[in-house]
């Protein structure tokens, strides 16, 4: 570029020289008026794209300085820019702070303050059963009455009773094992009693009977084709009928009560109310009542029926 110049100012300092315009005395070229151009202004005419020097002043003008980053700004790393989030975490004010993840197992609820893990919270849910169906008509607590059995009863209560206050005329745990007691008791009201015992494996049985219970000196059956006997050794509570093949509804005697006949007794309970045999029994088509035909008793109720929510002892 700069021998380009040079050539090109060779050659216009000559022409200059040779032009008629010329001092003949100097090889140079002559300062110019205000009517002619400078050699600068020729150079700049012949080669347009060569600029040699500064721009103009109007594009000078035009340029603002760069302002410098601050200098807190000056040594940042703009590769941080194309990080992934997972290193952009680590540049965090909280990624030094240690965060303990919440183990499920022992997590607490707030309200409670328990531990809800485990089998705990199993054990729990199940000690707390829920509330049993309340029963009408009954005016105490019983030790067998369950719900299924209180319907079952209740359906087969002979039409005189039905819509009655159950009343707990005698229990074992109450008034103390005696059958003379029981016999005594059962006075306090008169028509329809059900005797409810159970033994020491669960089975829940019993019948119904007349009140006030009267002794005999020999064995002579009372009762009518009314009377009936129950079990829940079968799953669901289950009620037997008279078949009507003999009479032999129950027998009570001053150191025995029981139930049916012909062949076994369906239930027959001691003098002491402490033990208890039960076998297949002709009267009310009936198996064994309890899981063994001799059993322990856990405990005897007997109930009676009134229309009024007193009665008198």
């Amino acid at each position: 570029m700069y021998a380009l110049k040079e050539k090109v100012t060779d050659r216009l300092s000559r022409f200059f020289a040779d032009s008629p315009n010329s001092s003949s005395s100097s090889p140079l070229a002559r300062p110019c008026s205000k009517g002619e151009k400078s050699l600068s202004s020729y150079f700049s005419y012949i080669i347009p794209s060569a600029g040699f020097g500064s721009r103009s002043n109007e594009h000078q003008h035009g340029l603002k300085p760069i302002q410098a980053y601050p200098a807190q700004h000056r040594n940042v790393n703009f590769k941080a820019l194309d990080e992934s989030l997972d290193d952009y975490v680590k540049y965090s004010p909280t990624y030094d702070k240690k965060v303990t993840p919440i183990n499920q197992e022992d997590y607490e609820e707030p309200t409670s303050g328990r531990s809800t893990s485990g089998s705990e919270g199993f054990e729990d849910a199940t000690d707390h059963h829920s509330p049993q169906k309340p029963l009408p008509y009954l005016m105490d607590e019983s030790a067998f009455i369950s719900t299924d059995l209180y319907e079952l009863l209740l359906s087969s209560l002979p039409n005189i009773v039905k819509g009655c206050q159950w009343v707990l005329l005698y229990s074992t745990l109450k008034h103390g094992i005696s059958l003379r007691t029981l016999i005594r008791k059962s006075a306090d009201l008169s028509g329809p009693c059900l005797l409810i015992a159970g033994d020491r494996q669960g089975a829940v049985f019993g019948g119904l009977l007349e009140c006030p219970l009267k002794p005999t000196t020999q064995r002579k059956y009372l009762g009518t084709n009314q009377t009936f006997v129950f079990t829940t050794i079968y799953g669901e509570p289950r009620l037997f009928r008279p078949t009507g093949a003999n009479r032999y509804y129950y027998l009570c005697l001053n150191d025995l009560l029981a139930f049916g006949g012909g062949g076994n007794f369906a239930l027959c309970l001691d003098g002491d109310l402490l033990s208890g045999t039960s076998g297949p029994c002709e009267t009310f088509g009936s198996l064994c009542l309890a899981h063994n035909q001799e059993f322990d008793l856990k405990n005897v109720e007997l109930w009676g029926f009134t229309h009024t929510s007193h009665y008198l002892t």
